[in-house]
């Protein structure tokens, strides 16, 4: 079972599968959740890409530090991955709190990200989602893990499917209710504490290929926090998938998967290595 170990000790879970000599692609979860919420993206991709799943510190199989955790420290956990598993640079895609994280890991390791997804994720706390985040830690102290998760589920996948899509939310997320509730809300804590404004004010520095995808029911992270990043990032384009909530990896798979191959594609094709220069047509 490979492990990468983080700058303070810690030990960060991750795996490897699909195809070795294809472009490598990092999948980065999302708040309390973990690698195996990836698992119809992993199958998806497997055909097109080595693809590198990590739980982040506090989730999964990954340590558990007591105390506060940061987004920077968790974006330092998933480059300490590429490391471990000898990557050079891969293409970054982040849900959620792993798509902050992801932004994070754009901006301070630029040279190791060949493109940037963002799904379903902000660049800023709002002060009703940071209320939301809040009472969310207060329900994982008071009552546990399941009680946070049948409220958060509600979140995260839309009403039509939330019935249908409920017994498969224990194998493949949105939150994994074994981890214990002081590593959930140390995650909590770690978005909370972001200096969001510093952060979106440094978006427009992004030079590589982005897409920010979101689903125009997703009441978490709603329309306007997408069309937001991507009014910022230069390069990004925005992709609305109809009929999706927070959770639209799931949610809606075969839709998403299909959007994320050809963007994947088609940022391969112009991807440059690190030390190279880009060829120029006279």
């Amino acid at each position: 079972m490979p492990y990468a170990i983080a700058a303070d000790g810690a030990r960060i879970h991750y795996e490897i599968t699909g195809l070795p000599w294809r472009a490598p692609v990092l999948l980065v979860q999302g708040l309390g959740a973990e690698k195996n919420s990836w698992n119809l993206q992993r199958a998806a991709l497997a055909l097109h890409n080595k693809t590198i799943a990590f739980d982040n510190r506090g989730a999964g199989r990954s340590d558990k530090p007591e105390g506060t955790y940061n987004l920077e420290q968790m974006a330092d956990d998933a480059i300490a991955v590429l490391d471990a598993a000898n990557i050079e640079s891969a293409h970054i895609v982040g849900l959620s709190m792993g798509g902050a994280i992801s932004q994070i890991i754009a901006l301070k390791y630029p040279h190791r990200t060949r493109s940037l997804t963002l799904v379903a994720t902000a660049c800023r706390n709002h002060e009703w989602r940071a209320e939301l985040l809040n009472s969310w830690a207060e329900v994982a102290e008071k009552d546990g893990m399941n009680a946070v998760g049948k409220e958060a589920a509600r979140w995260m996948i839309g009403p039509r499917s939330f019935r249908r899509l409920l017994p498969a939310l224990g194998w493949m997320g949105p939150l994994q209710l074994f981890n214990p509730p002081d590593a959930f809300v140390s995650q909590i804590k770690a978005i909370l504490t972001t200096d969001d404004t510093v952060m979106a004010d440094e978006l427009a520095n992004i030079s590589c290929p982005t897409m920010v995808v979101v689903g125009n029911q997703d009441v978490l992270t709603p329309r306007g926090d997408a069309e937001e990043i991507a009014s910022m990032i230069p390069t990004a384009e925005l992709v609305i998938i109809s009929g999706g909530a927070h959770g639209l990896h799931i949610e809606h798979a075969s839709t998403f998967n299909r959007i994320l191959i050809d963007f994947l594609r088609r940022a391969e094709k112009v991807f440059v290595p690190h030390g190279h220069a880009a060829a120029v047509a006279v």
